[in-house]
């Protein structure tokens, strides 16, 4: 018998994938506690709240993470080199970040097995590998921009830098180290919080919200046709930052480690949407207060790092505003990396089949807990010992590799959510399918727009509208062959949805593997070849920036 109290009422799971039992159990939410044994309906409006509250935390805590240090420096940028005309790729991406991670809540909730461990069972070794490591490695580059976030906010408050390091990274190993999945929940919801921060200082500073509201839903491509590789480099940066591929890795676990079965999934869903009108929000502030207080002075266009913002804000509107944002900096670096360091220990785990859950306490889970505080302590040693300048553009790099990656994690994703022995009668519809295939073919085009800016710096309107049409036309043509074939394909094998709610993936090692065509493997090859092109000139672009310096 375990001597845990928390796992008293864990129980193995009858015909499901799970791969640690301590992820069966009560749901015991920072706000909330739902028995194993409780089915009774949710009727009257108490009682939904009441179930809400329980629920809320995987999608709050996966969006707010995303408003972290690179995208206080993301969104900064735009708003003082730019002004608020970049507000509109915003409003694009709502959409993206629901469906997106919809699919892995789903996933999580309906399989009970990490989006890691998937991706290698289902595509094998080879595939999953690709993106394992492109995991493990953007993880860790983004959980060193989380502590120079920690650095720009002591700077400005003026706290010593190695002491603000060191105390940030023992907050952040000692959140999730208690051993209780509740007391870690109610440490995140808390920062989650502290991001509001935002609003009043948004407030403080007066943006013309009229001129916000125009930006936001009018596209327009600022700077000179000479600027057009660093808008681009921006606007990926923008897609990266909001939409990052850690975030699908991310949201799945949790769901599985709070125990969310697929009979709540409309209240996970509820939660997302709290997550994502929260990011929004503060993303939206973030561009608006940066343009009031730096249009018309000599900052403007001139941006340097998240620490410099918190002075400008504070010329514009005075010191305690300035506080405030160096607060609410602080406050996004380590709600950042708890989500970073989270979502690397929780795929590590379920690749390498230790156990791996915030309800079990170290003892219970050496490899999982040593692997979290580990990240965290090489990304804090790295922050310490790098310099100001190579901090500021491995921000940047960070958030322009993730728009890069993203196309890669996506096409992964729409594939796990129409493989018919993982989701059954959970899978993808035509129309989930039709817009995330829109999406990645989007997301590919600004990779593309951005290789040629970066190829050729003096590229014109013209010609981006010819890449941009060029895009436009192979998707057609795409979308024309699947159309045609899938619904063909729909016709003959249709979803059946009955029963659903009880439905559960049956353990892996029971499923047939799926079979590989020679399309889907030319394919895949073609999307990896033409990322590792990206890549390439993406590190281009930033070895050009750090040379210019």
């Amino acid at each position: 018998m375990t001597t845990n109290s928390t796992l008293d009422s864990t129980i193995p799971a009858p015909r499901s994938a799970v791969l640690d039992d301590a992820h069966v159990g009560d749901i015991k939410g920072a706000l909330g506690t739902i028995k194993l044994d409780d089915n009774a309906p949710r009727q009257g409006l108490s009682a939904r709240l009441k179930t809400l509250l329980a629920i809320v935390g995987p999608g709050l805590i996966v969006m707010v993470g995303d408003n972290d240090a690179g995208a206080f420096s993301t969104y900064g940028q735009a708003g003082q080199n730019y002004g608020t005309q970049l507000l509109w790729t915003l409003a694009l991406l709502i959409p993206v970040l629901y469906v997106n991670q919809e699919m892995v809540l789903r996933l999580g909730a309906v399989t009970g097995v990490g989006h890691a461990r998937l991706i290698l069972e289902r595509f094998g070794r080879f595939w999953g590998a690709f993106s394992v490591i492109d995991l493990f490695l953007l993880n860790a580059l983004t959980l060193v921009t989380e502590f120079i976030g920690v650095t720009l906010a002591a700077g400005y408050l003026g706290l010593p830098k190695v002491a603000s390091v060191v105390l940030a990274a023992a907050v952040i190993i000692a959140s999730a180290f208690t051993g209780s999945f509740q007391r870690f929940e109610r440490v995140a919801i808390t920062l989650c919080v502290g991001s509001l921060l935002l609003v009043p200082i948004y407030f403080m500073v007066h943006p013309k919200t009229s001129q916000m509201a125009h930006d936001f839903v009018v596209p327009q491509m600022p700077g000179a046709p000479g600027e057009l590789a660093t808008v681009m480099l921006l606007i990926v940066s923008i897609v990266g930052t909001t939409v990052a591929p850690w975030q699908l890795f991310f949201q799945q676990s949790y769901v599985i480690d709070k125990r969310i079965t697929p009979r709540f999934m409309k209240y996970e869903k509820a939660d997302l949407w709290i997550g994502i009108a929260i990011v929004i929000i503060g993303a939206s502030a973030m561009m608006g207060l940066c343009a009031a207080a730096f249009t018309g002075t000599d900052g403007f266009g001139q941006f340097t790092d998240a620490g410099a913002i918190a002075k400008g804000l504070e010329d514009k509107a005075g010191h305690v505003v300035g506080v405030l944002f160096a607060i609410a900096l602080l406050d996004a670096s380590i709600i950042g990396a708890f989500a970073v360091s989270l979502s690397t220990a929780y795929a590590i785990g379920d690749v390498f089949g230790i156990k791996h859950s915030l309800h079990r306490g170290v003892k219970g889970a050496k490899g999982f807990y040593g692997i979290y505080a580990g990240v965290v302590v090489v990304a804090a040693a790295i922050t310490l010992l790098s310099t100001d300048y190579a901090q500021g553009l491995m921000t940047q790099f960070v958030q322009v590799l993730a728009g890069v990656l993203l196309p890669s994690a996506t096409v992964f994703l729409l594939l796990l959510c129409n493989d018919k022995a993982v989701l059954g009668p959970w899978r993808n519809g035509p129309k989930t399918n039709a817009f995330t295939s829109a999406v990645v073919g989007i997301l590919v085009m600004l990779s593309l727009i951005l290789t040629a800016a970066v190829v050729w710096p003096d590229i014109s309107s013209d010609a981006l509208l010819r890449i941009m049409a060029g895009c436009g036309v192979a998707g057609v043509l795409v979308a024309g062959y699947f159309f045609t074939f899938g619904r063909k394909g729909t016709k003959e094998d249709p979803i059946d949805r009955t029963g659903r709610e009880n439905w559960r993936m049956p353990p892996l090692e029971t499923l047939e593997k799926p079979v590989m065509s020679a399309a889907r493997k030319i394919g895949m090859g073609a999307l990896r070849t033409y990322l590792l092109i990206a890549m390439v000139m993406v590190i281009i672009k930033v070895v050009q920036t750090a040379l210019n310096h």
